[in-house]
């Protein structure tokens, strides 16, 4: 892990204003360091600055305040949300079109309502699903 840290993966300002107790256990750790490793880390290097992770790894409990998905790989540790510096919808899409130049081993790459933000995920079932939501 070169450019992220678990601390990072798991923080939530949702956690600390409602009290939720937001700490991964050892597999979780494990796959958030997979998809440090897999997808995060690599796509850093690629992109040549900092990259933004605004949702990394959330426990039920967050996930349900935050209205995440009931299946959610969030929860698993394997999915992160991310956006660039600029926080621009042009430079997020151009950072979804780098993970797919890179032929990154991910899951999931979805554009959040226009790139608002881009969502990553690396897990097992490795779908290499592409989707946009409006």
């Amino acid at each position: 892990m070169k450019y992220f840290t678990i601390e990072e993966l798991v923080k939530s300002p949702t956690a600390k204003r409602k009290g939720i107790d937001n700490r991964p256990n050892e597999k979780v750790k494990k796959n958030l360091t997979l998809l440090v490793e897999k997808i995060l880390d690599p796509l850093r290097e690629a992109w040549g600055a900092p990259i933004i992770v605004t949702s990394g790894y959330r426990c039920g409990k967050l996930n349900r305040a935050v209205g995440g998905a009931s299946g959610s790989q969030h929860m698993l540790g394997q999915a992160a949300d991310i956006r660039t510096v600029s926080d621009s919808p042009f430079a997020n899409k151009l950072l979804f079109d780098k993970i797919r130049e890179l032929k990154l081993p991910f899951d999931q790459l979805i554009d959040e309502y226009g790139y608002n933000w881009v969502h990553v995920s690396y897990g097992p079932k490795n779908r290499r699903q592409i989707l946009h939501i409006k």
